[in-house]
């Protein structure tokens, strides 16, 4: 059994999955803390016993913002090329675009018909539009981040949430509580905020109707709806969006 190993050391999540050659067998994650080389080495241990393969052979790619910090890994790869290869192959293949929002960053990737990467952007400057950014919204609304699907779509009306900084924002949550208005309304107004900030970062390109949103706000049914309705298109979004990347780092050892 050739084993390759993908690692995605994100600045929140870190995220190891295996794959026997092409076919993915098992994936775990774990928050990122200090000595992140100790929890991605966990998290292996624990995938191979979870598939029965303890001591057996494996190689590793690792990827993310902590990528250097996992010695002994057989490759490192960029995650802007693992997360092009890993939608890629997962996908069926051919031309698309993805968003990916991640924590401290979200980005817009686009490939060509054979999966390489065409450009991308990238919006690094403020954490509002990234999945930081709904973290800090879920600790103030004092809801977890799983709910904000469940929230939103029992939304009765859209709030506009305007501010560009997440600080600002942060203040323009704690004044619509204040006001009265319904954690519902506000998780849906911040989905759309969300949405807006990623179409923007599109600009006005034909991305061909073959739009993937992936990273762990994808999760997040509300905010597919709001990009979906951002962009007057549909929205795809693969099974376990947030492991795309790790996906990918694996896939890379296999060219």
């Amino acid at each position: 059994m050739n084993l390759c190993i993908g690692a995605d050391l994100g600045s929140t999540v870190i995220k190891v999955v295996i794959h026997s050659d092409e076919t993915p067998l098992w994936r775990g994650s774990s928050p990122t803390v200090p000595n992140q080389e100790r929890v991605v080495r966990g998290l292996i241990s624990e995938g191979l016993a979870a598939i029965g393969a303890i001591g057996a052979d494996y190689k590793v790619a690792a990827t993310g913002y902590g990528k250097k910090l996992l010695t002994g890994a057989q490759k490192n790869i960029n995650e802007i090329s693992a997360n092009a290869l890993g939608l890629f192959r997962q996908n069926g293949g051919g031309a698309c675009v993805i968003i990916n929002i991640g924590g401290p960053d979200s980005k817009v990737i686009r490939l060509a018909p054979d999966g390489r990467v065409r450009d991308f952007r990238m919006n690094d400057k403020c954490a509002a539009g990234t999945g930081r950014f709904f973290e800090q919204a879920a600790r103030i609304l004092d809801v977890p981040l799983e709910d904000f699907a469940r929230l939103g779509a029992a939304s009765k009306k859209e709030i506009d949430i305007n501010s560009t900084c997440v600080v600002f924002a942060e203040s323009e949550i704690v004044s619509l509580l204040a006001a009265g208005t319904a954690r519902e309304d506000i998780v849906r107004g911040l989905c759309a905020s969300v949405a807006r900030r990623a179409a923007g970062l599109m600009g006005n390109d034909d991305a061909g109707g073959n739009i993937y949103l992936d990273g762990g706000p994808a999760l997040n049914k509300c905010l597919v709806d709001a990009l979906r309705d951002e962009l007057s298109v549909d929205v795809h979004v693969l099974e376990a969006p947030q492991y795309t990347v790790a996906h990918g780092a694996a896939f890379s050892l296999l060219s």
